[in-house]
């Protein structure tokens, strides 16, 4: 993978003053530790239990937890069912956070893009929960304060649905035009489209680069480190 051309990249930030991070992936692997494919594993089994084959596994992601909530919500929108299987996804979530790795270099990117005034927030499918209990541990939650948009409990809103931006630009007071989403998959990318906010796809393997330029996402780099330099040259890196 070749990562675009640093002019390109200036351009991105210079044209911004809000930018939006997906978390799972930009900022942290979640599952690092307490993988999905066992929080997946712990979903399935608790359908099972309780309501037998009510709900199949998704074919094409049955490792994905998400998808096992919208499936679920799809075919029992609104049900006790789905809020009971939200709660433990939540739970799940929580475990893995306390195991969770940094992104390399994503606090010294969310530290340079403070120290050169952006604005930021968290746009995620994951528990806000979860996402709290990470930042804590790892000394970021003043640089997103009231700014952390996780999964809300209708999993329509889950996304590609683009409702977490969209609470996270009312809460910054960002448009979308002077905004920029870093987020790692195709469900971001389409959730940014959708409002008019640019991304740019951040790509750690080759899989992940495939599947984000197959969604159409144009931008995307293999690592956060090329970005230190983007967002204003100059500026010292803590």
């Amino acid at each position: 993978m070749t990562d675009p051309h640093p002019t390109d990249l200036r351009d991105q930030f210079a044209a911004a003053k809000c930018v939006l991070f997906d978390f799972d992936g930009p900022l942290c692997r979640l599952f690092a530790g307490h993988t999905a494919p066992m929080v997946a594993a712990e979903l399935r089994e608790w359908i099972e239990q309780r309501f037998h084959d009510e709900v199949p596994v998704p074919e094409d992601s049955a490792d994905d937890p998400h998808a096992i909530l919208s499936l679920a919500d799809r075919m029992h929108p609104g049900s006790e069912l789905v809020g009971q299987l939200e709660a433990l996804l939540t739970s799940e979530e929580l475990r893995a956070s306390a195991t969770a790795e940094p992104t390399e270099d994503a606090d010294r990117l969310i530290r340079r893009l403070s120290a050169a005034g952006f604005r930021m927030a968290i746009t995620t499918n994951n528990s806000e929960s979860a996402v709290r209990q990470y930042l804590d541990r790892q000394g970021l939650t003043n640089f997103f304060a009231g700014h952390v948009h996780g999964r809300m409990p209708d999993p329509r809103l889950l996304k590609p649905d683009p409702d977490c931006l969209r609470r996270a630009l009312v809460t910054t007071g960002s448009t979308a035009e002077e905004s920029l989403m870093i987020g790692d998959s195709p469900a971001d990318f389409l959730a940014a489209r959708e409002l008019g906010v640019p991304f740019l796809g951040y790509a750690r393997n080759q899989v992940k680069l495939q599947r984000l330029e197959a969604a159409g996402a144009k931008v995307n780099v293999s690592s956060l480190d090329v970005l230190l330099d983007a967002v204003e040259p100059g500026l010292p890196v803590e």
